[in-house]
């Protein structure tokens, strides 16, 4: 560096350094711009769980990679839970809570707690959020006649018993009209895991088959679950295996060979039932890494598991 002052040599790399990682964000949108064009007008429902409710932090990435994802002309869906929040509400109401195969049995002072929790704070939370963070957003809840799930009761067999949970219930109609229209306005459904029967009986519902029901009454290009692990993995105590893309029949072989088990065995099942209703591709993502859904729909790798029916180019 001899006579060349020092002064010169730090500001060249001060201009230069900045400049490469303009370029390298450049490049970034180069690559993302062959997804966002194939799916521009494409629906994407996202289904977010309780357990990530509680990270702040993940939940505004998360949000931000929403409003990102309608900005860019896709239609996404927000479907969420809210257990961790529900538990907490009735513990300080001191209510007990039982569960049978993994369901909350609700009696009517648990609903009277979940419908507060679930379909008024944590909806109106998302929706405001999104809204604070420069998106549009729709809260369809029960209030002001904007539901757009109903079902019925949900009644569990076992050894030829039926299994009464109380005020659980499923989702047998999804009103596409109004979730279409919310669409076309460039805003985002908010939709919180219950629905209403005929007769106007609110029933808590799962939040996993809630977000199957809208995905395929949609006809959805991808479902995407928000999770605390990043996908499925050949070593499921090891996040560095990950399998980022598996058809349906490989998925199946993976439940027989017990790669896949435990609590994942009845949600892999259920992306594979969601793929054969239409919907053509299931994620599994770590909604706790942030800016996964980006990553995950608008890079070649992705940073999760994606499900299909066969073997497709990656998106």
């Amino acid at each position: 560096m001899t006579g060349f002052p020092k002064s010169v040599y730090f500001s060249e790399l001060r201009d230069v350094f900045p400049l490469q990682d303009a370029i390298e964000k450049a490049d970034t949108l180069i690559e993302a711009m062959g997804w966002i064009r194939r799916f521009r007008g494409k629906t994407t429902v996202i289904k977010l769980g309780g357990s990530l409710l509680e990270d702040q932090s993940a939940v505004q990435h998360l949000l931000l990679d929403i409003i990102f994802m309608e900005t860019v002309g896709m239609k996404p869906v927000l479907v969420h839970g809210g257990g961790p929040s529900i538990n907490r509400a009735l513990d300080e109401a001191k209510i007990d809570t039982s569960w049978i195969h993994g369901r909350r049995v609700t009696d009517a002072e648990t609903l009277r707690i979940v419908e507060k929790v679930l379909a008024q704070d944590l909806t109106q939370y998302l929706t405001d959020e999104i809204e604070r963070l420069g998106g549009r957003a729709v809260n369809l809840n029960f209030a002001g006649n904007s539901n757009v799930l109903y079902g019925e009761k949900l009644l569990l067999n076992e050894g030829g018993e039926q299994l009464d949970l109380g005020f659980v219930g499923q989702v047998t109609r999804v009103d596409r009209t109004v979730l279409e229209s919310v669409a076309y306005a460039n805003q985002v459904p908010v939709i919180p895991s219950m629905c209403i029967d005929e007769f106007g009986q609110k029933f808590n519902v799962n939040a996993d088959t809630a977000a199957m029901a809208v995905a395929e009454a949609l006809g959805a290009e991808k479902l995407v679950f928000l999770s605390d692990v990043n996908g499925v993995r050949k070593d499921k105590r090891d996040p560095n295996t990950i399998l980022h893309s598996i058809t349906a029949a490989e998925a199946q072989a993976l439940i027989a060979d017990k790669t896949i088990d435990a609590g994942m065995i009845p949600k892999i099942e259920a992306c594979l039932s969601t793929l054969q209703r239409g919907v053509r591709k299931v994620h599994i993502i770590d909604g706790r890494l942030r800016h996964s859904l980006l990553l995950e729909i608008y890079t070649t790798s992705g940073v999760g598991t994606e499900i299909v029916n066969q073997r497709l180019v990656s998106g």
